[in-house]
Protein backbone atom coordinates (compact mmCIF):
# COMPACT_ATOMS: atom_id res chain seq x y z
CA UNK A 1 0.00 0.00 0.00
CA UNK A 2 1.17 3.52 -0.80
CA UNK A 3 1.32 5.89 2.17
CA UNK A 4 -1.38 8.56 2.02
CA UNK A 5 1.25 11.29 1.80
CA UNK A 6 2.65 9.62 -1.35
CA UNK A 7 -0.70 9.19 -3.11
CA UNK A 8 -0.66 10.58 -6.65
CA UNK A 9 -2.84 13.65 -7.19
CA UNK A 10 -3.60 15.87 -10.16
CA UNK A 11 -2.75 19.43 -9.12
CA UNK A 12 -2.71 21.33 -12.40
CA UNK A 13 -4.51 21.30 -15.73
CA UNK A 14 -3.97 23.48 -18.77
CA UNK A 15 -5.30 23.73 -22.28
CA UNK A 16 -5.33 26.03 -25.27
CA UNK A 17 -8.44 27.01 -27.15
CA UNK A 18 -9.85 24.30 -29.43
CA UNK A 19 -10.06 25.27 -33.10
CA UNK A 20 -9.73 24.09 -36.68
CA UNK A 21 -6.73 26.33 -37.35
CA UNK A 22 -4.54 27.23 -34.37
CA UNK A 23 -2.15 29.39 -36.39
CA UNK A 24 0.89 28.18 -34.43
CA UNK A 25 3.14 25.15 -34.16
CA UNK A 26 2.33 22.04 -32.19
CA UNK A 27 5.39 22.67 -30.04
CA UNK A 28 3.99 26.07 -29.10
CA UNK A 29 0.63 24.50 -28.28
CA UNK A 30 2.42 21.96 -26.08
CA UNK A 31 4.37 24.67 -24.25
CA UNK A 32 1.29 26.87 -23.78
CA UNK A 33 -0.77 24.07 -22.28
CA UNK A 34 2.03 22.88 -19.96
CA UNK A 35 2.71 26.43 -18.77
CA UNK A 36 -1.01 26.84 -18.10
CA UNK A 37 -0.98 23.64 -16.00
CA UNK A 38 2.02 24.97 -14.04
CA UNK A 39 0.28 28.28 -13.41
CA UNK A 40 -2.86 26.43 -12.37
CA UNK A 41 -0.86 24.45 -9.79
CA UNK A 42 1.41 27.31 -8.76
CA UNK A 43 4.77 25.76 -9.63
CA UNK A 44 7.63 26.78 -11.89
CA UNK A 45 8.15 24.70 -15.04
CA UNK A 46 11.76 24.30 -13.82
CA UNK A 47 10.37 21.87 -11.23
CA UNK A 48 9.03 19.40 -13.83
CA UNK A 49 11.07 16.19 -13.76
CA UNK A 50 8.85 13.72 -15.62
CA UNK A 51 7.12 13.76 -19.01
CA UNK A 52 4.84 11.49 -21.01
CA UNK A 53 3.04 11.92 -24.32
CA UNK A 54 1.91 9.81 -27.28
CA UNK A 55 4.19 8.00 -29.71
CA UNK A 56 2.69 10.04 -32.53
CA UNK A 57 3.03 13.46 -30.86
CA UNK A 58 5.32 15.47 -33.12
CA UNK A 59 6.87 17.67 -30.40
CA UNK A 60 10.27 16.43 -29.24
CA UNK A 61 10.83 16.16 -25.47
CA UNK A 62 14.11 18.10 -25.58
CA UNK A 63 12.50 20.92 -27.54
CA UNK A 64 9.61 21.04 -25.07
CA UNK A 65 12.10 21.14 -22.18
CA UNK A 66 13.94 24.02 -23.84
CA UNK A 67 10.70 25.90 -24.41
CA UNK A 68 9.74 25.53 -20.75
CA UNK A 69 13.13 25.87 -19.11
CA UNK A 70 13.08 22.36 -17.60
CA UNK A 71 16.53 21.56 -16.26
CA UNK A 72 16.60 17.82 -15.47
CA UNK A 73 14.14 15.06 -16.36
CA UNK A 74 14.19 11.81 -14.39
CA UNK A 75 11.72 9.90 -16.56
CA UNK A 76 10.15 10.29 -19.96
CA UNK A 77 8.32 7.92 -22.26
CA UNK A 78 5.91 7.79 -25.20
CA UNK A 79 2.84 5.60 -25.47
CA UNK A 80 1.49 3.73 -28.52
CA UNK A 81 -2.14 2.82 -29.31
CA UNK A 82 -3.40 6.27 -30.30
CA UNK A 83 -6.23 7.67 -28.21
CA UNK A 84 -6.56 4.46 -26.23
CA UNK A 85 -3.33 5.59 -24.57
CA UNK A 86 -4.93 8.72 -23.09
CA UNK A 87 -5.79 7.23 -19.70
CA UNK A 88 -2.68 5.03 -19.82
CA UNK A 89 -0.70 8.25 -19.30
CA UNK A 90 -2.17 8.41 -15.79
CA UNK A 91 -0.85 4.93 -15.03
CA UNK A 92 2.69 6.12 -15.80
CA UNK A 93 2.23 9.39 -13.91
CA UNK A 94 0.84 7.65 -10.83
CA UNK A 95 3.62 5.08 -10.73
CA UNK A 96 6.33 7.69 -11.29
CA UNK A 97 5.37 9.97 -8.41
CA UNK A 98 4.27 7.30 -5.95
CA UNK A 99 7.56 5.45 -6.41
CA UNK A 100 9.55 8.63 -5.74
CA UNK A 101 11.08 8.61 -9.22
CA UNK A 102 9.53 11.99 -10.06
CA UNK A 103 8.27 14.96 -8.06
CA UNK A 104 6.25 16.84 -10.69
CA UNK A 105 5.11 14.78 -13.66
CA UNK A 106 3.51 16.27 -16.79
CA UNK A 107 1.22 14.61 -19.33
CA UNK A 108 0.83 16.51 -22.58
CA UNK A 109 -0.69 16.15 -26.02
CA UNK A 110 -0.61 18.86 -28.70
CA UNK A 111 -1.85 18.56 -32.26
CA UNK A 112 -2.80 20.52 -35.35
CA UNK A 113 -4.93 17.63 -36.47
CA UNK A 114 -7.21 19.70 -38.65
CA UNK A 115 -4.99 22.43 -40.12
CA UNK A 116 -1.74 20.46 -40.49
CA UNK A 117 -2.78 16.85 -41.09
CA UNK A 118 -5.96 14.80 -40.80
CA UNK A 119 -6.41 11.43 -39.09
CA UNK A 120 -9.56 10.90 -41.11
CA UNK A 121 -7.60 10.69 -44.35
CA UNK A 122 -5.56 7.69 -45.57
CA UNK A 123 -1.88 7.72 -44.61
CA UNK A 124 0.80 5.99 -46.63
CA UNK A 125 3.13 5.55 -43.65
CA UNK A 126 3.89 1.93 -42.80
CA UNK A 127 6.27 2.82 -39.97
CA UNK A 128 5.86 0.60 -36.90
CA UNK A 129 6.87 3.51 -34.65
CA UNK A 130 3.42 5.09 -34.53
CA UNK A 131 1.41 1.96 -33.83
CA UNK A 132 2.60 -1.64 -34.18
CA UNK A 133 4.55 -3.94 -36.44
CA UNK A 134 1.54 -5.41 -38.24
CA UNK A 135 -1.19 -2.79 -37.98
CA UNK A 136 -0.88 -1.05 -41.36
CA UNK A 137 0.41 -4.05 -43.29
CA UNK A 138 -2.75 -6.03 -42.59
CA UNK A 139 -5.13 -3.14 -43.33
CA UNK A 140 -3.92 -1.09 -46.29
CA UNK A 141 -3.59 -3.81 -48.96
CA UNK A 142 -7.23 -4.70 -48.41
CA UNK A 143 -8.60 -1.16 -48.62
CA UNK A 144 -9.00 -0.45 -44.89
CA UNK A 145 -7.12 2.85 -44.93
CA UNK A 146 -8.87 5.11 -42.41
CA UNK A 147 -9.86 4.96 -38.73
CA UNK A 148 -13.50 4.93 -39.83
CA UNK A 149 -12.96 1.77 -41.89
CA UNK A 150 -11.13 0.06 -39.03
CA UNK A 151 -13.88 0.99 -36.60
CA UNK A 152 -16.56 -0.38 -38.94
CA UNK A 153 -14.77 -3.71 -39.16
CA UNK A 154 -14.40 -3.96 -35.39
CA UNK A 155 -17.96 -2.90 -34.50
CA UNK A 156 -19.98 -4.39 -37.39
CA UNK A 157 -20.41 -7.84 -35.83
CA UNK A 158 -21.48 -6.32 -32.52
CA UNK A 159 -24.02 -4.02 -34.20
CA UNK A 160 -25.46 -6.86 -36.29
CA UNK A 161 -25.68 -9.24 -33.36
CA UNK A 162 -27.52 -6.84 -31.05
CA UNK A 163 -29.54 -4.94 -33.65
CA UNK A 164 -27.86 -1.57 -33.10
CA UNK A 165 -29.29 0.93 -35.58
CA UNK A 166 -28.03 4.25 -36.87
CA UNK A 167 -30.71 5.90 -34.74
CA UNK A 168 -29.32 4.18 -31.66
CA UNK A 169 -25.89 5.67 -32.39
CA UNK A 170 -27.45 9.03 -33.13
CA UNK A 171 -28.78 9.27 -29.57
CA UNK A 172 -25.19 9.15 -28.31
CA UNK A 173 -24.08 11.93 -30.64
CA UNK A 174 -27.08 14.07 -29.67
CA UNK A 175 -26.21 13.60 -25.97
CA UNK A 176 -22.61 14.75 -26.47
CA UNK A 177 -23.60 17.74 -28.58
CA UNK A 178 -26.26 18.80 -26.06
CA UNK A 179 -23.58 18.94 -23.36
CA UNK A 180 -21.11 20.73 -25.62
CA UNK A 181 -23.71 23.38 -26.43
CA UNK A 182 -23.54 24.64 -22.82
CA UNK A 183 -19.75 24.34 -22.43
CA UNK A 184 -17.99 27.59 -23.48
CA UNK A 185 -14.71 25.70 -24.05
CA UNK A 186 -16.31 23.37 -26.60
CA UNK A 187 -15.85 23.91 -30.32
CA UNK A 188 -19.58 23.19 -30.72
CA UNK A 189 -20.63 25.57 -27.94
CA UNK A 190 -24.14 26.79 -28.68
CA UNK A 191 -24.61 24.20 -31.44
CA UNK A 192 -26.74 21.25 -30.29
CA UNK A 193 -28.07 18.79 -32.84
CA UNK A 194 -31.24 16.76 -33.17
CA UNK A 195 -31.60 13.12 -34.10
CA UNK A 196 -32.88 14.32 -37.47
CA UNK A 197 -29.62 16.26 -37.96
CA UNK A 198 -27.69 13.09 -37.23
CA UNK A 199 -29.76 11.02 -39.62
CA UNK A 200 -29.32 13.53 -42.43
CA UNK A 201 -25.52 13.66 -42.07
CA UNK A 202 -23.67 11.78 -44.77
CA UNK A 203 -22.54 8.20 -44.46
CA UNK A 204 -18.87 7.70 -43.65
CA UNK A 205 -18.98 3.89 -43.73
CA UNK A 206 -22.38 2.67 -44.84
CA UNK A 207 -24.35 1.13 -43.17
CA UNK A 208 -22.43 1.47 -39.91
CA UNK A 209 -22.02 5.12 -39.07
CA UNK A 210 -22.40 8.67 -40.30
CA UNK A 211 -20.38 11.87 -40.11
CA UNK A 212 -21.97 12.84 -36.79
CA UNK A 213 -20.90 9.51 -35.28
CA UNK A 214 -17.26 10.58 -35.62
CA UNK A 215 -15.13 12.62 -33.25
CA UNK A 216 -13.79 15.97 -34.39
CA UNK A 217 -10.50 16.83 -36.08
CA UNK A 218 -9.10 19.53 -33.80
CA UNK A 219 -6.17 21.85 -33.22
CA UNK A 220 -5.14 22.41 -29.62
CA UNK A 221 -3.13 21.26 -26.62
CA UNK A 222 -3.84 19.85 -23.16
CA UNK A 223 -1.60 19.17 -20.16
CA UNK A 224 -1.98 17.58 -16.74
CA UNK A 225 0.38 17.97 -13.77
CA UNK A 226 0.68 15.15 -11.22
CA UNK A 227 2.49 15.08 -7.88
CA UNK A 228 2.05 13.52 -4.42
CA UNK A 229 -0.50 14.54 -1.82
CA UNK A 230 2.36 15.74 0.43
CA UNK A 231 3.72 18.14 -2.18
CA UNK A 232 0.21 19.21 -3.15
CA UNK A 233 -0.34 20.76 0.30
CA UNK A 234 1.64 23.85 -0.65
CA UNK A 235 0.08 24.35 -4.09
CA UNK A 236 -2.81 26.49 -5.31
CA UNK A 237 -5.44 23.92 -6.16
CA UNK A 238 -7.35 21.33 -4.21
CA UNK A 239 -5.58 18.06 -5.12
CA UNK A 240 -7.58 15.52 -7.11
CA UNK A 241 -6.37 12.08 -5.98
CA UNK A 242 -5.91 9.28 -8.50
CA UNK A 243 -7.66 6.52 -6.54
CA UNK A 244 -6.81 3.91 -9.15
CA UNK A 245 -5.26 3.73 -12.62
CA UNK A 246 -4.97 0.42 -14.46
CA UNK A 247 -3.94 -0.77 -17.91
CA UNK A 248 -4.28 -3.98 -19.89
CA UNK A 249 -2.81 -5.30 -23.13
CA UNK A 250 -4.13 -8.63 -24.35
CA UNK A 251 -2.94 -10.94 -27.09
CA UNK A 252 -3.87 -9.89 -30.64
CA UNK A 253 -5.01 -6.39 -29.74
CA UNK A 254 -4.13 -4.05 -32.61
CA UNK A 255 -5.24 -0.59 -31.45
CA UNK A 256 -8.37 0.43 -33.35
CA UNK A 257 -8.16 -2.59 -35.66
CA UNK A 258 -9.09 -5.01 -32.88
CA UNK A 259 -11.10 -7.08 -35.36
CA UNK A 260 -8.19 -9.54 -35.12
CA UNK A 261 -9.28 -10.56 -31.64
CA UNK A 262 -11.19 -13.79 -31.27
CA UNK A 263 -14.32 -12.27 -29.68
CA UNK A 264 -15.75 -9.11 -31.22
CA UNK A 265 -18.69 -8.92 -28.82
CA UNK A 266 -17.02 -8.80 -25.41
CA UNK A 267 -14.69 -5.87 -24.75
CA UNK A 268 -12.05 -8.02 -23.07
CA UNK A 269 -9.63 -5.14 -22.47
CA UNK A 270 -12.21 -3.06 -20.60
CA UNK A 271 -13.37 -6.11 -18.66
CA UNK A 272 -9.81 -6.77 -17.49
CA UNK A 273 -9.22 -3.12 -16.56
CA UNK A 274 -12.46 -3.10 -14.54
CA UNK A 275 -11.36 -6.22 -12.67
CA UNK A 276 -8.00 -4.61 -11.85
CA UNK A 277 -9.63 -1.40 -10.60
CA UNK A 278 -11.93 -3.32 -8.29
CA UNK A 279 -9.00 -5.31 -6.92
CA UNK A 280 -6.74 -2.27 -6.45
CA UNK A 281 -9.09 0.45 -5.17
CA UNK A 282 -12.29 -1.40 -4.31
CA UNK A 283 -14.39 0.56 -6.77
CA UNK A 284 -15.85 -0.24 -10.18
CA UNK A 285 -16.45 2.35 -12.92
CA UNK A 286 -20.23 2.06 -12.44
CA UNK A 287 -19.82 3.08 -8.78
CA UNK A 288 -18.59 6.57 -9.73
CA UNK A 289 -20.73 9.69 -10.14
CA UNK A 290 -19.62 10.83 -13.58
CA UNK A 291 -17.68 9.27 -16.46
CA UNK A 292 -15.51 10.37 -19.35
CA UNK A 293 -15.25 7.51 -21.87
CA UNK A 294 -13.22 7.75 -25.06
CA UNK A 295 -15.62 8.54 -27.91
CA UNK A 296 -13.67 8.42 -31.16
CA UNK A 297 -16.76 6.82 -32.74
CA UNK A 298 -20.19 6.29 -31.22
CA UNK A 299 -20.10 2.44 -31.41
CA UNK A 300 -17.06 2.51 -29.12
CA UNK A 301 -19.17 4.16 -26.43
CA UNK A 302 -21.60 1.22 -26.48
CA UNK A 303 -18.88 -1.41 -26.30
CA UNK A 304 -17.04 0.39 -23.51
CA UNK A 305 -20.20 0.91 -21.45
CA UNK A 306 -20.60 -2.85 -21.46
CA UNK A 307 -16.91 -3.65 -20.99
CA UNK A 308 -16.57 -1.28 -18.02
CA UNK A 309 -19.65 -2.83 -16.42
CA UNK A 310 -22.30 -0.13 -16.71
CA UNK A 311 -24.69 -2.61 -18.29
CA UNK A 312 -24.78 -6.16 -19.65
CA UNK A 313 -23.66 -7.43 -23.02
CA UNK A 314 -25.95 -6.12 -25.76
CA UNK A 315 -27.77 -3.77 -23.37
CA UNK A 316 -25.88 -0.53 -24.04
CA UNK A 317 -28.20 0.86 -26.72
CA UNK A 318 -31.13 0.60 -24.32
CA UNK A 319 -29.03 2.05 -21.49
CA UNK A 320 -28.44 5.11 -23.66
CA UNK A 321 -32.08 5.32 -24.81
CA UNK A 322 -33.23 5.32 -21.17
CA UNK A 323 -31.37 8.61 -20.61
CA UNK A 324 -28.73 7.34 -18.17
CA UNK A 325 -25.93 9.29 -19.92
CA UNK A 326 -27.64 12.68 -19.72
CA UNK A 327 -26.39 15.38 -17.34
CA UNK A 328 -29.22 14.51 -14.94
CA UNK A 329 -29.01 10.78 -15.63
CA UNK A 330 -27.86 7.82 -13.55
CA UNK A 331 -24.31 7.94 -14.93
CA UNK A 332 -23.65 11.27 -16.72
CA UNK A 333 -21.18 10.84 -19.55
CA UNK A 334 -18.67 13.49 -20.63
CA UNK A 335 -20.41 16.70 -19.49
CA UNK A 336 -17.83 18.64 -21.53
CA UNK A 337 -19.30 17.18 -24.74
CA UNK A 338 -16.56 14.61 -25.16
CA UNK A 339 -14.42 14.24 -28.24
CA UNK A 340 -17.48 14.54 -30.45
CA UNK A 341 -18.69 17.80 -28.94
CA UNK A 342 -15.79 19.59 -27.19
CA UNK A 343 -12.63 18.69 -29.15
CA UNK A 344 -10.45 15.77 -30.11
CA UNK A 345 -7.13 16.13 -28.32
CA UNK A 346 -6.69 12.38 -28.35
CA UNK A 347 -8.76 11.99 -25.19
CA UNK A 348 -6.62 14.16 -22.90
CA UNK A 349 -9.34 16.83 -22.74
CA UNK A 350 -11.64 14.23 -21.19
CA UNK A 351 -9.12 13.88 -18.34
CA UNK A 352 -9.05 17.64 -17.75
CA UNK A 353 -12.85 17.55 -17.61
CA UNK A 354 -12.67 14.83 -14.97
CA UNK A 355 -10.44 17.07 -12.87
CA UNK A 356 -12.84 20.01 -13.21
CA UNK A 357 -15.73 17.80 -12.14
CA UNK A 358 -13.84 16.81 -8.99
CA UNK A 359 -12.91 20.44 -8.27
CA UNK A 360 -16.51 21.53 -8.75
CA UNK A 361 -15.57 24.02 -11.48
CA UNK A 362 -16.93 22.37 -14.65
CA UNK A 363 -19.20 24.25 -17.03
CA UNK A 364 -21.75 21.46 -16.71
CA UNK A 365 -21.02 20.51 -13.12
CA UNK A 366 -22.58 17.27 -11.92
CA UNK A 367 -24.17 17.90 -8.54
CA UNK A 368 -22.49 16.19 -5.58
CA UNK A 369 -19.95 14.40 -7.79
CA UNK A 370 -17.37 12.80 -5.50
CA UNK A 371 -15.76 10.35 -7.94
CA UNK A 372 -15.11 10.30 -11.69
CA UNK A 373 -14.24 7.45 -14.03
CA UNK A 374 -11.92 7.93 -17.01
CA UNK A 375 -11.91 5.18 -19.62
CA UNK A 376 -10.05 4.70 -22.89
CA UNK A 377 -10.53 1.04 -23.77
CA UNK A 378 -7.15 -0.33 -22.71
CA UNK A 379 -7.01 1.73 -19.50
CA UNK A 380 -9.20 3.14 -16.77
CA UNK A 381 -8.73 5.50 -13.84
CA UNK A 382 -10.87 6.70 -10.96
CA UNK A 383 -10.47 10.20 -9.56
CA UNK A 384 -11.73 11.45 -6.21
CA UNK A 385 -12.16 14.74 -4.41
CA UNK A 386 -9.27 16.14 -2.36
Amino acid sequence: MVAESQQACIVGIGQTEFSKNSGRSEQQLAAESILAACRDAGISPHQIDGLVTFAIDKSDEIDVMRSLGCEDINYTTRLPQGGAASVTTLVHAKNAVESGLCDYFVIWRAMNERSQYRFGQPSISLSPDAHSSTFMEWCFPFGAQTPAAWEALSCGHYMNTYGVSSEDLGKISVTFRRAAATNPNAFFYGKPITLEDHQSSRWIVEPWFRLLDCCQESDGGCAILVTTREKAKDLKQMPVPILGAEYSMLFNHEIISDFYEGDLLNNDLALRVTEKLINKCGMAPKDTNVAMIYDNFTPQVLRQLEGFGYCGLGEAKDYVADGHLELEGKTPLSPNGGLIGEAYIHGINNITEGVRQMRGTAANQIKNAETAFLGSGVAGAILGRG
